[in-house]
């Protein structure tokens, strides 16, 4: 975390609030059938990703779920991050550093916790979908507020601390040197400045951070969306 990384008990007054948690919503058509539009699916461009970031990013658009809001999704097993427009096209993409412990779930009052009384086991990024909105923490500079209660924010990396090693992580190609943070997910600062900054300063947007203990069927109730061959 960033300044969030590095505080408790920050101040609630100014920001937007945060809708957090599960999304139970199965709205997807199936597609391909005689008749049946063929739904539309997010474009990478040319960016690798995961078969579960494709997979959730075409249910996203196909279904509609992010309700015309630009789109974020974190593949955490990949330690990557990508952010689309409303469209469901991609305006980029970036490596990031996530949660020290694996894990999907938020522990219960751990947003009111110091940072010293976080055990390393507690150090989770939560899976969910998440609305999320600019904001001020503590510092001087905005975050991407994407679980408010939880202490839970997207923001440029922090090399406050030397000996953490936050930008070599963010460099390495193994996803394990990626597991730093307290619960929050670290960005290449010219990635927060060129990308997210200004796909949320005027509207909030939605979040989707994939579980890695379960299958993302079991966070998100995804009706499927099929494609003719």
């Amino acid at each position: 975390m960033p300044a969030s990384d590095e505080r408790r008990g920050r101040p609630r007054a100014g920001l937007a609030a945060v809708c957090a948690g599960v999304f139970w919503l199965a709205l997807a058509p199936v597609a391909g059938a005689a008749g049946q539009a063929v739904p539309p699916a997010a474009d990478f461009g040319h960016e690798p990703a995961s078969a579960d970031a494709r997979r959730m990013a075409d249910w996203v658009v196909g279904a509609g779920d992010n309700a015309g809001m630009p789109f974020v999704i974190i593949d955490k097993v990949e330690a990557r991050v990508f952010v689309f427009d409303a469209s469901g096209r991609l305006t980029g993409a970036a490596p990031a550093l996530i949660g020290l412990a694996r894990g999907d779930d938020t522990v219960p009052g751990i947003g009111e916790r110091r940072l010293a009384d976080i055990r390393p086991q507690d150090r989770i990024t939560p899976a969910g979908r998440f609305v999320a909105s600019l904001g001020n923490d503590l510092g001087e500079k905005n975050v991407l507020w994407v679980d408010y209660a939880s202490g839970v924010a997207l923001h440029r990396v922090v090399t406050s601390n030397p000996r953490e090693r936050r930008l070599q992580r963010l460099a390495s190609p193994s996803p394990l040197e990626h597991r730093i943070s307290y619960g929050c997910i670290n960005v290449p600062a010219a990635f927060f400045d060129a990308v997210i900054d200004p796909a949320l300063a005027a509207t909030n947007g939605v979040v989707y951070i994939l579980p890695e203990t379960r299958p993302i069927e079991a966070v998100f109730a995804m009706a499927p969306v099929t494609r003719p061959r």
